[in-house]
């Protein structure tokens, strides 16, 4: 009876894995014969976004770069602004889901705001030094660094409109009051 219940449970786990196997090989068919693996929408939608990236003004910054275009925290204790022009950060990761969905409304914002402001990205697993430096704990996680003040930072996957605002208030806020 023992080895009965022993024997069920080893076909159970053996079917399981197989089911999982052939999910994932699924996944992964191949087109054509030839290297690529089929995509999901998703994944096409991704990507479309990214080839729109090239057309955009954003420019993804390294430590090095970050230091001096933004706030050179090895000299600094203090924030002090590096920048000629407010700019918006985005810390993502390349597997993040919420961070694919924000890439292309940020594509489309660094349009709108061509010459106004500067759109950064930051990839969390590249620059792991810089995500500590502000404490990144969850993506995406938006830091919008106006030219005087304090930067102030958003986490999540805001909407456009959210993204709008904060850039209206927080990032042209003195334009906007030396205009009026």
């Amino acid at each position: 009876m023992c080895k009965n219940n022993v024997m069920k449970k080893n076909i159970f786990i053996i079917g399981i894995l197989f089911a999982v196997m052939i999910s994932v090989g699924m996944i992964f068919l191949k087109k054509g014969g030839e290297n690529e693996m089929v995509e999901s929408p998703e994944v096409s939608r991704i990507e479309k976004a990214e080839n729109t990236t090239n057309k955009s003004n954003m420019e993804k910054l390294t430590k090095a770069a970050f230091l001096e275009k933004v706030f050179d925290y090895e000299k600094n204790k203090e924030w002090k602004f590096e920048g000629d022009k407010p700019c918006l950060i985005d810390f993502y990761a390349d597997w993040c889901g919420p961070c694919k969905m924000v890439h292309p409304i940020l594509v489309e914002l660094s349009k709108e705001y061509e010459g106004k402001i500067d759109i950064y990205q930051i990839d969390t697993e590249a620059e792991q030094e810089l995500a500590a430096a502000f404490g990144i704990r969850s993506i995406p996680s938006l830091l919008f660094c106006p030219t005087e003040g304090q930067p102030q930072m958003a986490q999540g996957a805001l909407p456009k409109a959210t993204m709008k605002k904060a850039i209206e208030e927080i990032l042209l806020a003195k334009e906007t009051s030396e205009v009026n």
